[in-house]
């Protein structure tokens, strides 16, 4: 059966084409600093969002009936998996993602939920052996479900964190079996409502142990996919204990964890955090921690994850520059953790949203690569910090200055002159490449 009949392989046209369903600005073979399009971006499928979404909001029922919607239970589950490789075939993309509740419904018991798991992973399999597209990353989806209320692996039942630690023992497997590249971990419900009844080092200690165990479990199977932790501030729990990618560190370091572990970052998540998108990049490539992104933008006007295809330059721009210089993102990607709108329920959606998405980021991509290459921030950043290339400044940076001799030079009482940080005449550079490259 074709789900998507009305629609041809996605191709690059050119910024001159009036079809909207083609590419603009994504040309896969295109080379950009050294490497293709493709080879930078990476992007991937949120199986979620693309094949599960279905319209549905706390105002609202579905408005979003698929071709798949047709069918019920395995049915359902299996014609999913038709229709997400037709639609990765017509995207030409390399990769996508999924939750093990995305692609198998749950049974009555555990075995009978890992033998829907294991229907579906057979079927994968099959398509996998001619797809071009992989497995970017899979999860465990330990939030929807009522045994996850109090959370999974900072539950104060002992019998859910049991069950918890068998879904991930079979995501670990399922990932390996399915060649993935990643394994996600999101809080989901890991945080609290309140203090007032959360003994706060008793989950904290156990979601560490969790990661342990899981680290062990994947040297055990030879499952070499690289971890990851998505950092989300809030929603559903009032305060999730990664709330974002400074917290999610010092946790991993705390607990002995930052070996094995990097940030996946999503863009929507970082606004409701109180950051930019290019602020939780920066703080996890300048530590070492960036290893995928979950790509979207939120509204600003809205407070809650509204997880909208990304389509501002600017920001895909900067996520894109931070990325150049972390040298690539890796074993991660690009992921598009993201959603038409509930008012764009035709399955046709589903491309537009995805094409937009796409040619943003390539966008991005090559304005990115140009600032770079012209080293404009750096240039802007060195000037402003030369007062610690030499001198008194060099001193303090070697190491080789105290109290003692700080306080010698300040009472030499040299004027202090300060330079501007022409932060307008930047964004004003940063404006001529978005309009220019």
């Amino acid at each position: 059966m074709e789900y998507f009949s009305g629609v041809k392989k996605i191709i690059y046209e050119g910024p001159k084409s009036q079809n909207s369903l083609a590419f603009k600005y994504y040309n896969p073979q295109e080379l950009v600093a050294g490497k293709t399009m493709e080879e930078h971006l990476r992007f991937s499928v949120a199986y979620w969002h693309t094949f599960t979404h279905d319209g549905s909001d706390p105002f609202g029922s579905e408005t979003m009936l698929r071709p798949w919607d047709t069918y019920r239970g395995m049915d359902r589950a299996k014609a999913r998996v038709e229709a997400a490789f037709e639609l990765f075939d017509k995207l030409d993309v390399p990769f996508f993602a999924f939750h093990d509740r995305d692609i198998a419904p749950e049974g009555a018991t555990l075995e009978e939920t890992n033998a829907n798991l294991d229907q579906i992973i057979t079927m994968m399999k099959e398509y996998l052996k001619t797809s071009k597209t992989k497995l970017l990353w899979n999860t465990a989806n330990m939030f929807t479900h009522p045994r996850f209320l109090h959370g999974a692996a900072t539950t104060c039942n002992a019998d859910v964190f049991a069950y918890a630690a068998a879904q991930v023992k079979k995501g670990l497997e399922t990932g390996k079996e399915l060649g993935a590249d990643n394994y996600v971990f999101w809080g989901g419900r890991e945080g609290y409502v309140t203090l007032l009844n959360t003994d706060l080092k008793l989950e904290l200690d156990n979601l560490a142990r969790f990661f342990h165990m899981a680290v062990t479990y994947a040297k055990e199977i030879g499952f070499t996919g690289q971890f990851l932790i998505e950092p989300k501030p809030k929603e559903p729990t009032k305060h999730q204990y990664d709330f974002d990618a400074q917290t999610a560190m010092a946790f991993l370091r705390n607990y002995n964890l930052q070996d094995y572990f990097k940030m996946n970052i999503e863009a929507n998540h970082a606004t409701l955090a109180g950051h930019t998108f290019q602020h939780e990049l920066r703080i996890s490539r300048i530590n070492g921690m960036l290893g995928s992104v979950d790509a979207n933008q939120g509204d600003m006007l809205l407070g809650w994850d509204t997880d909208e295809f990304p389509t501002d330059l600017y920001e895909t721009t900067l996520a894109m520059y931070e990325i150049l210089q972390n040298g690539g993102l890796g074993k991660g990607g690009l992921n598009f953790d993201a959603k038409p709108r509930r008012e764009s329920f035709e399955p046709e959606d589903l491309f537009y949203a995805h094409i937009a998405g796409m040619d943003t980021f390539a966008r991005g991509l090559k304005v990115a690569a140009q600032l770079k290459e012209d080293q404009v921030f750096e240039n802007i950043i060195g000037e402003r910090y030369n007062s610690f290339k030499e001198g008194i400044g060099l001193a303090i940076v070697e190491g080789n200055a105290d109290f003692h001799t700080l306080e010698a030079y300040a009472l030499q009482n040299k004027p202090i002159v300060n330079q501007s940080g022409r932060q307008e005449q930047i964004k004003g550079i940063l404006n001529q490449y978005l309009l220019e490259v």
